[in-house]
């Protein structure tokens, strides 16, 4: 162990990697609690959980590497991408867990946070209305009716860990609960748009394009603001704000 790397840090929570140990410093217990109830229940691979005392979480590193990142490179042959996805459906058939997660707002609460979130980001000028207002009608696309699956809630793409074409673990469960699994899908996919062919290939079934897409603007006008706010770039080339501006 040479030093200690800050994996993610904001206001909210932090995550420090000492050797092959996450610790995971979040003041919110409510949320480790899914997080490690998650991970027991999931039938795909997931860190060890080494240890546990509030407000810190110790997991174990998984082995292999993420596909890219949001604003990077994705690596990885087509098979390997549609491993992610195989995994991901495996994910969305398990027995539902007990908990709604983060997927799985409901319409009504989903449409009145993106109204309002839409109205914030023209009103201070962080984008413009024009660019709102067109996701906006693209977004509207996922305010349907879905048939609820164990949905992880944040699958970013720096969240599944593979070997060749081998999934060997999925991090960052504290988002996880009933949801609408083509919002795992889109998040998965966010900023590699040329990758999805080969996720819905894995994923074994047909899915909805026009409303994975519509989750695309939705996560990103949803996101925009908090990410400008706690120390992060949306503007940065490849992430949220591109992903909007590929839909004008």
């Amino acid at each position: 162990m040479d030093e200690v790397e800050v994996v993610v840090a904001h206001s909210e929570r932090a995550t420090l990697r000492v050797g092959d140990v996450f610790l995971k410093v979040d003041v919110d217990q409510a949320r480790v609690d899914v997080e490690v109830e998650a991970m027991s229940l999931v039938p795909v691979p997931t860190p060890d959980v080494l240890w546990r005392k509030p407000p810190v979480l110790a997991i174990a590193a998984v082995p292999g590497t993420t596909l890219g990142s949001l604003g990077g490179p994705a690596t990885g042959s087509p098979s390997a991408w549609a491993a992610a996805g195989a995994a991901i459906r495996k994910l969305h058939e398990a027995p539902l867990p007990p908990r709604t997660g983060r997927a799985g707002r409901s319409i009504d609460v989903l449409a009145t946070e993106l109204d309002e979130e839409c109205a914030l980001l023209v009103t201070t000028g962080l984008l413009p209305a024009d660019l709102v207002t067109r996701n906006r009608e693209v977004a509207e696309a996922a305010l349907r009716p879905w048939t609820p699956a164990f949905t992880h809630g944040d699958l970013q793409i720096a969240h599944v860990f593979l070997d060749g074409d081998e999934v060997t673990g999925i991090i960052d469960w504290s988002e996880a609960g009933q949801g609408d699994p083509l919002y795992d899908l889109a998040t998965f996919t966010l900023g590699h748009e040329d990758h999805l062919a080969d996720v819905v290939a894995g994923y074994g079934t047909d899915v909805d394009l026009d409303v994975i897409q519509a989750w695309w603007s939705m996560r990103s006008l949803l996101v925009v603001r908090w990410l400008s706010e706690h120390g992060f770039d949306p503007f940065t080339p490849g992430c949220e704000v591109d992903v909007l501006r590929s839909r004008m």
